[in-house]
């Protein structure tokens, strides 16, 4: 068995998943990666795939955990590589919300698990999760260091003109109430790797990144910096998203209790859950779904995707205020990275007066699933517009890396 380098365990935990994956920090090999899915349901399983091996799964059995889930991948599927095990040095997590608690990689401690709980109001559907595997996992890899990477910590140099809101003051300094904003490592990211792509200084490079996925959210990006988001308090504003409203009048919530009789736990479930690509269409929240009802020229899915791309394109037509100037957009995330309908509609919103062109053969092309991204304009774009695969992991595991040497 070949020698391994020191590698990090990434973990990205969700409510009902745990998502993994063993990477080498300074080149980006990937040993290992896979998900946990349906946890604490009947149908608990788990799938991994070995670097040049064939994907794997097993069944956890009943309402298996998160504990049950990382303890699997510690005892069992890692048990068949002592190697790669031998090799772990840290273990990364991802985390949604670190509020003004977390402004870069953090070891965790107790006192650190406390703060994230801290935070779990601004995130309710993400931070629990979060915890809840980072407590599995210092069990089960309990003789590394555990670091965790906060997606609001990117967007923390935004100016008080865009993360403040205009409520009384005490709302913000006693309660933190702000915005936040949400998918910073992706932001981070693309913005750094479309600058190296076109060798641009990122000091002084402007680009508005566009993660689009399940959720979605897009950045203004200043000489390398965050200045504006769309995502706030929690991950619910915004763009409209695949079952999240996205930016909405709170006078809605009012409406729907004071006079409809909902409870605010309601609210919160439709707002949520209930609501975006999967409203609109009445049928699925997914994009591929939404895209093969517009081309059959169903009414409900055309509107699901022209309201994507209209509030999309505001945004980025919105950004032009906090940046000046533009030097690139980039597109990023499943749908971002694949949707090349959606990028020419997205584009085509985009007034006269930005100069923004595709390359409509270029943009068939780039279809990350394909192997294909990069530069979509056209030679006479006034702004270059890139398709960048993210890759979280990646940075995951590098800010924990950096943060254990």
């Amino acid at each position: 068995m070949s020698n391994v380098e020191k590698t990090v365990l990434v973990i990205n935990c969700g409510s009902s998943s745990v998502k993994f994956a063993i990477i080498n920090p300074k080149d980006g090999h990937v040993y290992l990666n896979g998900i946990a899915e349906y946890l604490n349901l009947p149908e608990a399983r788990i799938e991994w795939r070995f670097e040049g091996q064939d994907k794997q799964s097993q069944d956890l059995g009943n309402k298996a955990d998160h504990d049950i889930a990382i303890s699997f991948l510690n005892s069992n599927i890692l048990a068949t590589r002592p190697d790669l095990l031998d090799s772990l040095c840290a273990v990364g997590h991802r985390i949604v919300q670190g509020g003004e608690l977390y402004t870069e990689p953090t070891l965790v401690t107790d006192e650190v698990e406390a703060g994230i709980e801290k935070c779990i109001p601004f995130a309710p559907l993400h931070n629990p999760a979060h915890l809840i595997g980072i407590r599995a996992a210092r069990k089960s890899f309990a003789n590394v260091p555990h670091v965790t990477v906060f997606d609001t910590a990117f967007h923390q140099t935004m100016p008080p003109v865009a993360y403040r809101y205009a409520i009384p003051e005490e709302l913000y300094t006693k309660n933190g109430i702000r915005r936040y904003g949400a998918h910073g490592t992706s932001h981070g990211y693309v913005a750094a790797e479309v600058a190296k792509q076109l060798n641009a200084d990122p000091e002084n490079f402007n680009v508005i990144t566009c993660h689009l996925g399940n959720g979605a959210s897009v950045t203004a990006v200043k000489n390398g910096k965050c200045v504006d988001t769309s995502m706030g308090l929690t991950p619910l504003d915004g763009l409209v998203m695949g079952t999240r409203c996205g930016s909405i009048d709170a006078s809605v919530v009012f409406f729907m209790c004071d006079v409809l009789g909902y409870k605010v736990e309601e609210v919160r479930e439709i707002f949520n859950k209930k609501s975006g690509l999967m409203a609109l269409s009445t049928t699925t929240s997914d994009w591929r779904g939404i895209t093969e009802g517009y081309e059959k020229g169903d009414e409900k899915c055309t509107l699901a995707f022209e309201m994507f791309c209209y509030r999309l394109a505001k945004y980025i037509a919105s950004y032009y205020v906090p940046l000046g100037h533009v030097d690139a957009i980039v597109f990023t995330g499943g749908i971002g990275e694949n949707s090349y309908l959606m990028r020419k509609r997205v584009v085509e919103l985009l007034p006269e007066v930005f100069g923004a062109k595709l390359d409509q053969e270029a943009n068939s092309k780039a279809r990350a699933y394909l192997g294909g991204s990069g530069p979509i304009h056209s030679e006479d774009s006034k702004v270059k517009i890139v398709v960048v695969p993210t890759n979280e992991e990646l940075v995951i595991a590098r800010s924990a890396f950096k943060f254990v040497k």
